[in-house]
């Protein structure tokens, strides 16, 4: 099979679409869940915690609710569910009836340098860096574009110590991140981390194992993949039957 070129690869990622999904929720509703409140001086939203998955979730560890989110940062469809969704999941993280994880489901090179930055900082700051760098997306699509393929194809040609690195710091990621907070020669550390990049190439086959994951956004929800859910407005209707 001829190899998508990587410009190809980009332009594909503007256009990709959610899948349909095989695995459906049940659709019979379950008792409403009741509220749960935080430590005294804290908020759920603000409790995040990295998981085993390699994601990170915000809020009540124990809550009866959990949805996770498997999201790319070159899909246009997660940029506009963060942009929909954030502040409404965050109120009802806040409740303590649902927990929120968001797992990196990397699909290209560039994905894989924006989830390397975004996970820079560590949980405190990964969803404020996350929910940015979806609305960046638009931005960094024109430096890549601007690129050309030769120049693509020769940062992709670099040592894996250096692609991602080269690649972030072409498309403006790497200065985007430092107007963020997070130090120059800490974002090209995190960049250079070919471990991490593996892991997260590892996450995305063993999510698609386990939850046969066939576009972004997929959301699981206790533990079950949601059928025919990319947005906020189709995804509420679910969390209600679940108890919210």
């Amino acid at each position: 099979m001829k190899a998508i070129t990587g410009l190809a690869l980009i332009a594909l990622s503007l256009t990709i679409s959610a899948c349909g999904k095989k695995d459906a929720a049940s659709n019979s509703s379950a008792e409403p869940v009741a509220a749960v409140a935080a430590p005294a001086g804290t908020n759920w939203s603000s409790t995040v915690t990295e998981t085993p998955e390699g994601g990170f979730v915000m809020g009540n560890p124990q809550a009866k609710v959990k949805l996770v989110e498997y999201a790319s940062y070159t899909c246009s469809h997660c940029r506009d569910f963060s942009a929909e969704a954030s502040e409404e999941i965050r109120k009802i993280v806040d409740t303590g009836k649902m927990s929120y994880e968001l797992r990196n489901f990397v699909r290209d090179p560039i994905d894989i340098s924006t989830s390397l930055l975004a996970r820079c900082g560590g949980k405190d700051v990964f969803y404020p860096l996350s929910e940015q760098f979806f609305a960046n997306q638009n931005a960094m699509f024109e430096k890549a574009q601007a690129l050309g393929d030769a120049k693509y194809q020769q940062l992709m040609s670099s040592p894996p110590a250096q692609r991602f690195g080269n690649l972030a710091e072409a498309v403006g990621l790497v200065d985007f991140a430092k107007q963020r907070g997070i130090a120059e020669d800490k974002a090209k550390q995190c960049l250079a981390d070919t471990a991490a990049a593996e892991k997260l190439a590892k996450g995305v086959e063993t999510a698609s194992n386990q939850y046969k994951i066939d576009g972004t956004p997929t959301f699981v929800l206790n533990d079950v993949k949601v059928d025919n859910v990319a947005n906020w407005a189709t995804l509420q209707p679910k969390l209600k039957e679940a108890g919210l």
